[in-house]
């Protein structure tokens, strides 16, 4: 199954005091209050596995009802229109945004691994008590590009800027892995599981 970190996002989800649990094409999403996509690996492999269940309506209609949907690292970047990983794939259209490669003509190694520091642009309730600047754990190699005017509520760099906590009304993403990211990302966790959709 291509959608990876699904028991360290749930185990997280749980130390913060919440009741995650697993949903699948057999799951009544008319019962949850909140939904996340976790993500590991190729987009279009992952979304052809969305595809396969017949899962990407079924979670345009849960963000289409207000209620908070987060998206994690590839995950998250399934929130946008479309990515150019292998050939261009189309997205779940949540998001304003396109996935492209970070640049490696630079000398910088791909994927992207380690920490990197987040430079908050705009308030958001899920960002609530995070400090400025703090690092969080990324492991990628593409991203959805960021600007002044775009859904960008934190921006990192590596090779070039990338959105790093996206946001539009009741749904966000964070490209990193906030269940690796000890405290702050914990924090993420807590104030989306705590969050009511609206901004």
């Amino acid at each position: 199954m291509p959608l990876g970190n699904l028991q360290s996002v749930w185990n997280a989800m749980h130390i913060s005091g919440f009741d995650p649990e697993f949903v699948d094409e057999n799951t009544d999403f008319d019962d949850l209050t909140h939904l996340i996509i976790p993500g590991v690996g190729h987009f279009k492999a992952v979304m052809e596995h969305l595809n396969s269940k017949g899962l990407p309506e079924r979670i345009r209609n849960f963000a289409s009802s207000g209620r908070p949907l987060l998206g994690i690292c590839v995950g998250m970047q399934l929130l946008g229109r479309s990515s150019t990983e292998g050939t261009k794939t189309a997205g779940l259209g949540l998001v304003d945004a396109t996935v492209t490669r970070l640049p490696s003509d630079n000398g910088l190694m791909l994927p992207h691994i380690g920490w990197s520091p987040v430079e908050l642009r705009r308030d958001h309730p899920v960002t609530e008590g995070l400090k400025q600047g703090r690092d969080y754990y990324f492991v990628h190699s593409y991203a959805m590009a960021g600007d002044d005017e775009g859904p960008a509520v934190g921006v990192s760099s590596y090779g070039r800027e990338f959105i790093s906590i996206v946001g539009e009304k009741n749904v966000v993403g964070f490209q990193f892995h906030p269940e690796k990211s000890q405290s702050n990302g914990l924090l993420l966790l807590t104030n989306f599981g705590r969050w009511s959709g609206e901004c």
